[in-house]
């Protein structure tokens, strides 16, 4: 019964792992394919798994995710939208009374400990979620420009190009291309969730309202 209660994020948790897969090995294969075209030496599935060639796609596609996520749970903080169960009701923006949010004095004996109390811990809990979506964001940035460094030196030996630092790989035209790429298709998708939720229905999904609910509710607790 306890699994059971689990299968959202073990669903998730496995998808993931064979979607990662399953990258690695076609991602190998696109690898070893330009190497051969560029008369180099292939490379095998675990040498590929450490390279920076792997390192740095992966890497792009996490800090894009994870800055949708911080960015849509920082707006959804202060903006509304109206009729989408992605959205607080309008009149409910900011971070709410501390009665509302059941910290302090108002806590319920099975509220988290650090709801609990005071000072810099109740704070650091009431952000926690935003605070450890945006450290994710920032290493995993951080990781796409050291090894997109090297993948794009590697590419300059190749053609005989001079290397470039860090501080210039990092305002470079490659670093960036490879990073808008990813924050425009991510913030298309938030944006169409949004929009389409406030029309469009998915029975029994939580992320959808409720069929027979009219457009201009924002969430089931607007009713």
């Amino acid at each position: 019964m306890r699994l059971k209660q689990h299968t959202l994020s073990i669903f998730f948790g496995a998808i993931f792992v064979a979607a990662l897969i399953g990258q690695s090995f076609a991602g190998l294969a696109v690898y070893n394919e330009d190497q051969v075209s560029h008369g180099a030496s292939t490379t095998n599935w675990v040498d590929f798994l450490t390279s920076s060639a792997f390192v740095v796609d992966v890497a792009e596609n996490w800090q894009s995710e994870y800055l949708q996520f911080f960015l849509f749970i920082f707006a959804t903080i202060w903006l509304v939208q109206a009729g989408s169960p992605e959205s607080k009701k309008p009149g409910d923006e900011g971070v709410g009374t501390d009665a509302e949010q059941l910290v302090g004095r108002h806590a319920r004996p099975d509220s988290p400990k650090w709801a609990k109390v005071g000072g810099w811990r109740q704070w650091m809990f009431s952000n926690s979620l935003l605070l450890v979506m945006g450290a994710i964001f920032l290493l995993s940035w951080l990781v796409q420009g050291l090894a997109g460094q090297v993948v794009y030196n590697e590419e300059q030996t190749e053609h005989g190009q001079p290397l470039v630092t860090l501080g210039e790989y990092l305002i470079s035209a490659d670093f960036w291309n490879r990073t808008l790429q990813n924050w425009q298709s991510e913030f298309l998708a938030v944006g169409s969730m949004v929009a389409l939720s406030i029309v469009l229905r998915q029975r029994g999904s939580s992320e959808s309202k409720p069929v027979g609910a009219p457009h201009e509710k924002s969430s089931i607790e607007s009713e």
